[in-house]
């Protein structure tokens, strides 16, 4: 039997939004927002905070929440079919049970979500509570769109997400077991320690998805294609891993000593994961690093100035507040990468000469450059889908061909093309 749901309109829902907005902010006549089993199809709560409301059981199919604030809200068992929750927040939400089938994700912060199968009590119609069953929901996402989302620690055990699209998403750490993915495309996925034990993956895309600590032989495999996937580091590399460090300590102090000791470190084609976060803050001025795998790598408040980093992969690096003056990424590889508050601007060689950061073709996909200095930056060709680029100064940089869509904060006056 299907269970009638009160009718929520628009009016309704904004005057309860506005009261849990209060709650939120801890302003005067706050109340938390509870709508349980309510249908709220084709509502609007965009933009709205909605952090640790309860929608339990609710309808919101086709309800646009894009940009809402969802930060450990319950979804538990709710229909969400075609919802548009692009760049909304719903870390740590309970979407356990839910139906996400045909619904929009992308770019949204779904870090430590939780998908997995919810039992649901369904009061009756007349009776209420007092009458109600348990209904067991397994997760549904089949044809859902994640691009670009965050992913990291979510719970996916047993969902199905036939279909969906998960491509650049960040999928560290995340469950996957026993999850139908079959036909998904995960091209360009961060799945860093994901676990796919027993989930489908028969006809799934991972081409060039990171794969890094994911045991892939445990998952159905059928006509999966990882073309140029990432795997794990080589044990020749591992080996490596203190040679190249005591590289980079060279080059430290070349920079150190104006020039006097050591030199520029020359890394090029080096697999320089197994580093982890042992670059973080050194000094490494035109440091050579062409062709070379530093996806995930910490690079943050680095001083790089004229580094080269042409066609290298750097796909989720740390390299906030880094100083990228004059480095040159040509070709590289900057998906989902964090630049936030990184200098890339001109560097300096002399009264009336410098040299501009050249990022011409560049793959930089939903990667934060939020407050990052880009002036005079040479961005040609380059793909910027999703890109955050909120504060940043974008003064006389080259756009020309570019992709810009769905790019964030975006002020065109100050660019020059």
């Amino acid at each position: 039997m299907t269970m009638l749901r009160r009718r929520l309109g628009q009016g309704d829902f904004d005057m309860f939004a506005a009261a849990h907005e209060r709650f939120v902010t801890g302003k005067p006549g706050g109340r938390k927002l509870s709508l349980k089993f309510v249908d709220l199809t084709g509502v609007s709560m965009a933009h709205r905070i909605l952090d640790d409301a309860d929608f339990s059981g609710s309808i919101l199919e086709n309800a646009n929440l894009a940009g809402a604030r969802l930060e450990r809200a319950i979804l538990f068992g709710c229909d969400l079919r075609g919802a548009d929750f692009t760049r909304a927040s719903l870390k740590r939400a309970d979407l356990r049970g839910a139906c996400l089938q045909g619904a929009d994700l992308s770019e949204a912060d779904l870090t430590q979500a939780d998908f997995r199968e919810g039992v649901i009590a369904v009061p009756h119609e007349t009776k209420g509570l007092a009458a109600a069953r348990n209904e067991t929901r397994v997760g549904q996402a089949d044809g859902a769109r994640f691009s670009g989302a965050t992913l990291d620690g979510s719970r996916f055990d047993g969902v199905s997400a036939c279909k969906a699209d998960f491509t650049d998403c960040s999928m560290r750490g995340a469950r996957l077991t026993g999850a139908n993915l079959k036909d998904a495309d995960l091209s360009g996925a961060l799945l860093e320690g994901a676990d796919v034990g027993g989930a489908n993956l028969a006809g799934a895309r991972l081409v060039g998805a990171i794969l890094t600590g994911v045991a892939m032989e445990r998952a159905r495999l059928d006509k999966t294609d990882t073309t140029g996937a990432v795997r794990e580091p080589t044990a020749a590399a591992i080996a490596r891993a203190e040679e190249l460090y005591e590289l980079a300590l060279d080059a430290n102090a070349w920079v150190e000593s104006g020039g006097v000791l050591g030199g520029p470190a020359i890394l090029d084609g080096e697999d320089l994961r197994p580093l982890g976060d042992r670059l973080k803050g050194l000094k490494l001025s035109a440091m050579s690093a062409k062709g070379a795998c530093l996806a995930g790598i910490d690079l943050r408040g680095a001083q790089l100035q004229g580094a080269n980093f042409e066609k290298a992969d750097l796909r989720g690096a740390l390299l906030g507040k880094a100083d990228l003056r004059g480095a040159r990424f040509g070709e590289a590889l900057l998906n989902k990468a964090d630049l936030t508050a990184a200098d890339i601007s001109p560097l300096p060689l002399g009264p009336s000469r410098n040299v501009p950061a050249s990022l011409s073709g560049a793959r930089m996909r939903y990667a934060v450059l939020a407050r990052a200095d880009l002036s005079k930056a040479n961005l040609t060709g380059a793909d910027l889908l999703g890109a955050d680029v909120a504060k940043t100064v974008l003064d006389d940089a080259i756009l020309t061909n570019a992709c810009l869509e769905r790019v964030t904060g975006l002020v065109l006056p100050a660019v020059a093309a």
